[in-house]
This record gives structure tokens, sequence and C-alpha cells, in this order.
């Protein structure tokens, strides 16, 4: 690590990227931040243009032209070959002598445990989970959507919340505040105006994201409809960790899990009570706790190791983000 620069950074989501340049003592150098990461919907070229624009501003703060690895957690690399396209496309900047691409979901694992050890769940617009020991062996999914085996994340869970108020509304489903609930917060007087103004654009499909907290709040006042999505997405998350640390072999060690990502952060009672009722189940030695750090931590420490820095690197950094 003869470099002024040990590792440089990157957590990069579909909405937002974090960079951040580390010294090998594990001093923060710099940090900068920029859009989404997205390859799939802008292209190899953009998505790497976009990420160069955060990168080349935290070199150049860090007056340091390159360094010794870069650690990029990213959305997308969700499969092995897409980790090596990532790992080529960033190699190619020579913005280090080395690189390790991971999915992002690594990040927010190694931003909430002392060691690379445990496994992590990210509810956010959608859900994955990875899982990890220190002598290098994960556990991961693909994280692809249904046709993977997925359930959930914020987007699915909107969608679920419009399904059963459309269902109430009409008479096929069960009755739920949800076709009240929601046509009152998009600002339409029942369910066949929201599913109208849905369906011509009136209301961006942006927005349908908006359904979430609705639900969560239906919930809290005990509607049984809302509760029960609720409580499908605690067992979904319970059961993806449950696999993880089965896989791992760390079922019967006291182990970890972490829960991050926006629905996740935002520390639901009944889905955080749900999560940990299912856990001590099915994983009685998991120790399941919400992680609200940066992720980009994530990624330094993982960097960090990489270069094998020393503990008091590792514990030089986490202090920054305390």
């Amino acid at each position: 690590m003869g470099l002024t620069a040990a590792v440089l950074a990157v957590d990069a989501g579909n909405s937002k990227t974090d960079v951040a340049v580390i010294a090998p003592d594990g001093r923060m150098l710099s940090t900068a931040g920029g859009g989404g990461f997205r390859p799939p919907a802008d292209g190899m070229d953009k998505a790497m243009a976009a990420l160069a624009a955060p990168v080349t501003e935290a070199l150049r703060t860090a007056g340091a032209p390159k360094v010794t690895h870069v650690s990029a957690c990213l959305a997308n690399a969700d499969l092995p070959v897409e980790e090596e396209e990532l790992t080529e496309a960033i190699a190619s900047r020579a913005w280090s002598e080395s690189v390790t691409v991971r999915n992002d979901t690594f990040a927010i694992l190694r931003a909430g445990v002392s060691e690379p050890r445990g496994v992590a769940v990210v509810c956010g617009a959608g859900i994955n989970c990875v899982g990890m020991r220190p002598d290098g062996r994960t556990a991961r999914f693909p994280a692809l959507g249904r046709f993977s085996g997925d359930w959930g994340g914020g987007w699915a869970l909107a969608e679920e919340a419009l399904y059963h108020a459309a269902r109430a509304a009409d008479g096929r489903g069960e009755p739920t505040a949800l076709a009240t609930t929601l046509p009152a917060h998009y600002g339409v007087p029942d369910m066949p105006a929201l599913i109208e103004a849905l369906h011509l654009n009136r209301i961006p499909h942006r927005r349908r994201h908006e359904a979430t907290p609705v639900l969560f709040a239906t919930a809290s006042q005990g509607d049984p409809t809302a509760r029960s999505v609720i409580d499908h997405q605690a067992a979904e998350i319970a059961t993806m960790a449950t696999v993880a640390l089965t896989r791992l072999d760390l079922l019967t060690e006291e182990t970890p899990v972490l829960l991050g990502g926006s629905v996740l952060a935002a520390n639901h009672p009944l889905l955080t009570d749900g999560i940990r009722t299912r856990l001590s189940a099915a994983a009685p030695k998991a120790v399941p706790h919400v992680v609200t750090a940066r992720p980009v931590l994530g990624a330094a420490l993982l960097g960090l190791d990489d270069v094998e820095a020393p503990p008091e690197a590792h514990d030089r950094l986490r202090a920054h983000f305390t």
C-alpha cells in the first residue's frame, strides 16, 4: 500500500451513488455523491459515465489520481457474470491497481458487523439477501424478481396494496380499509377513479411506490388485509435469512442478521417484530438488528478487508461514520 490512498469505495444503487476515498490507515480522505447507477436501463457506457463523475471528483479532492484498490458494491450486480462485466468496466478506467465488485447488499451487511460474518436482508425498492463468512464463503440469491423466486420490497408491497384495494372495491376480495385510504392518499374519490388515473398516467407510474407507506399506516390501524401483506413480507425476509444461515453452516452459531433498505430502515413495528418472531422460531441463534449506517461504509470496510488493512484502520474508518 505505497499509494497515499488505499481504497476507493463505491456504493451505487438505482437512485444514488456514494463514493469515498480511504487512506491506508482508515482515514477518510474525501467523499462525493452522484445519481443512480442503472446499466440495464441506461446501458453500460452511460452508467459508467455517470459513475465516473463522483469518482473523479472524490479522487481529485483526495489528491490521489489512483488508489490501490476499488471496492464497488453495485446495484444490478446480481449474477456472477454481471459482476465480471462490471469489474471489467471499472478496471478499464484505471482508477486503481485492483478491483472487486459485489452486489450492493454486501455493503449493508459489512456496515453492520465488526467482521465479514453474518447475513443481510435488504428490503428497499426490491428485496435481496446475502451472507458471508471470513473464509470467503458467501450465500446469495439471484434477486431478479418473481421469476427467480423473489417476493417483496417497496414496489411489490405497493402492487399488493393496490391489488387488494381493487378487489375489495369491486367485490372480488375481502373488505379492506385500503379501498378508502389509497384513493384518499392520491386525491381521488374511490378505487375505480384511482385505477383509471393510474392506467391513463394521470398519476405517474413513479408515484405508485407511495402506496407502500399507506399500506403500513392502514395496517397499524388494525386492518386485517393490510396486516396480512406485511406478515407475508416478514415471513419472506425470515425465510431468506434462515436459508442463507443454513447454507453457511451458521444456523447453530450466534450470528448477526442485518436488516437494511428503505422499508426495513423505517423500522415499522409490525414488520420488524414479525421478522424477529419468525427468526426466533426458525433460527434461534440469529441476532437481528436494523442497519441505518450509510452503505458506503460497508463498501469501504470490504475494501480494507481486501487490502488486508490492520484492525485499527477499520476502527478509525467506522468511527468517522458514527
